[in-house]
């Protein structure tokens, strides 16, 4: 909670100004019962028109003080909340680009978007309430039965016994209801995960014809969140009769007991009619402390969640011993005795493994699915880090570099490529801010897609949709590796990123890079891009069983034969 409301700080002025002027609102308020009262016993009593006209005449004044205030104080309100909202999501937004891929996995997608959206306006909208009527509402109850007091003490003792039970309710009704907005937040996020899925996957859904399926899932999540929400928002409303039932029956005993004060001289009428005005203040400030309470649980659940993600620590960052100067010049990668396993497995991904790939030198790893490949690239970058062993890069600690310098001398196109709203040419130049013109079209050329983008109506210019959805899986594969190629890595990881394209394109690419002298590691299923590489790593259950040529291969990895064997068939020279 500290964590989040910290972010008002930088608009501690505007928000004492708002404050300020709340309480302006709120003196107001509190005056008004009092003057009324006053111009009953001096002005209309006595029929003295001068002192009707003299008591008016202050109340219409401070009416239009209040309403200045108001206007104004809504402004710096405004301004305040906005601002925080801002500042807030900035440093989320921020906070979530510094998570390493073991940080990620603990927050699914449709949580984080929650907390951008849902959560962070609940705030803002409480921020805003908050110095516009919400701190207002409290005051004005207490500050009632305090004027009371001033105005007759007989007849305001009603408020001692009315007022401390509903303070003790409301605390209660808070607490249970705090619980059960946590419930509705996290089934806003069952229902943003579910849209999230069936919108990614229309064209899967579309082509499976899984329609009702999906429809039911997702009404399933929506009417847990119909149900969830209903359930609290009962509950929160049914503190209000009993608020409105225990101050109307106080009214009706100041009305009674000021009736018989009032008869025997003890009271006078303007008091009887303050008392009761300050009354039915109160009871409106308590009849809103039930959307307070609302207001304060849902912000209470919400701030709960944001400050668990920015308070999260980040398990992967420069170590401190790390030289800024220091660069990836070869691109000589090794492996020693490296192991690792994911924070939520007890199993080894990767056991022991090692290996060296020279300076411009060609390793393609392959391997069963969950043999650890990806694994084992997304070490190379420190997007995890090992567990075991140690991993150099150009013979020094992949830990003495900055990650920074690292990742900038790293080309890695995931497994699954992803591409972003826009035009192409911004797609491949994301890989290089101040790419030039000539670098974006090499880049293009040696990955291939030069030609396809040409034919293309508005050329580098073609919008591409979401997620790359108006491609060819091919196109986009290409589309990622000339994003990481415009960066000249000193070494490109491929996670089989050529798996869309045929022999012949898929030759002429790999030449391409080749030329280049990168280092490449490329992830593959096909023997006929594996036998071109310099070298095979073949991987087995995480570990490594051989690596050497195509041809060191096929006479000592059975494995590797039976996988040649499943492509090229017997007849394969050396199979058996």
């Amino acid at each position: 909670m500290k964590t989040v409301f910290s972010f008002i700080k930088p608009y501690k002025l505007p928000a004492i100004v708002a404050f300020l002027l709340m309480l302006v609102e709120l003196a107001v308020e509190l005056l008004l019962p009092f003057f009324l009262g006053k111009m009953i016993d001096d002005g209309v009593l006595t029929e003295d028109l001068n002192n009707i006209v003299m008591w008016g005449s202050i109340m219409i004044g401070l009416a239009l003080l209040s309403f200045i205030s108001g206007i104004t104080n809504s402004f710096y309100a405004s301004h305040v909340s906005w601002g925080f909202a801002h500042d807030l999501r900035e440093k989320l937004f921020r906070k979530i680009q510094e998570f390493s891929f073991a940080n990620l996995n603990r927050y699914p997608t449709s949580h984080l978007m929650t907390l951008f959206t849902n959560d962070v306006r609940q705030i803002q909208n409480t921020i805003f309430m908050g110095l516009r009527i919400m701190v207002k509402a409290p005051l004005i109850a207490f500050g009632g039965v305090i004027m009371a007091f001033i105005v007759n003490p007989k007849l305001a003792i009603v408020f001692l016994i009315t007022v401390p039970l509903l303070i003790g309710f409301l605390l209660w009704v808070l607490k249970i209801a705090s619980k059960m907005f946590n419930r509705v937040q996290t089934s806003i996020d069952n229902v943003n995960r579910v849209m999230q899925e069936n919108l990614a996957g229309m064209r899967l859904i579309k082509a499976f014809f899984r329609r009702d399926f999906e429809e039911d899932r997702f009404t399933d999540s929506n009417t847990n969140l119909r149900d969830t929400t209903r359930k609290t928002f009962r509950f929160i409303e049914a503190s209000m009769p009993i608020l409105l039932f225990v101050m109307n029956l106080s009214i009706i005993a100041i009305i009674w007991f000021g009736n018989v004060q009032s008869l025997s001289g003890t009271a006078e009428v303007g008091d009887v009619v303050a008392i009761v005005n300050y009354a039915m203040r109160v009871a409106m400030a308590i009849s809103m402390f039930s959307f307070i309470i609302m207001a304060v649980s849902r912000t209470k659940a919400s701030a709960e969640r944001i400050s668990e993600v920015l308070v999260e620590k980040v398990d992967l960052l420069d170590k401190q011993d790390a030289n800024g100067n220091q660069k990836v010049r070869n691109g000589k990668v090794e492996f020693q005795d490296v192991s690792f396993q994911y924070a939520t497995s007890n199993d080894l991904v990767l056991s022991n493994l090692s290996f060296t790939v020279h300076p411009g030198e060609k390793l393609a790893i392959i391997g069963a699915t969950g043999a650890g490949k990806s694994s084992l690239f997304q070490l190379i970058p420190r997007l995890y880090d090992v567990t075991g062993g140690e991993i150099y890069i150009d013979d020094k600690p992949i830990y003495s570099y900055k990650l920074e310098t690292l990742r900038k001398a790293i080309g890695y196109v995931p497994q699954s490529p992803l591409l972003f709203s826009g035009p192409i040419i911004e797609n491949i130049s994301w890989g290089k801010d101040d790419a030039t013109q000539e670098e974006i079209l090499k880049a293009a050329k040696d990955a291939q897609i030069h030609d396809t983008i040409m034919d293309l109506p508005n050329q580098y210019q073609t919008q591409i949709g979401q997620k790359g959805v108006n491609l060819s899986g091919g196109q986009k594969q290409r589309i990622s590796i000339a994003r990481a190629l415009i960066r000249k890595p000193r070494i490109l990881m491929l996670d089989d990123s050529t798996s869309a394209l045929d022999l012949a394109t898929e030759s002429k690419l790999l030449n391409a890079i080749q030329d280049d002298l990168n280092t490449l590691l490329i992830i593959t299923q096909k023997i006929s891009t594996a036998m071109n590489a310099d070298r095979i790593l073949l991987l087995d259950e995480g570990k490594m069983l051989h690596i050497g040529t195509h041809e060191e291969l096929l006479v000592h990895s059975e494995l590797y034969q039976k996988i040649v064997e499943s492509q090229f068939g017997k007849e394969y020279p050396n199979v058996h």
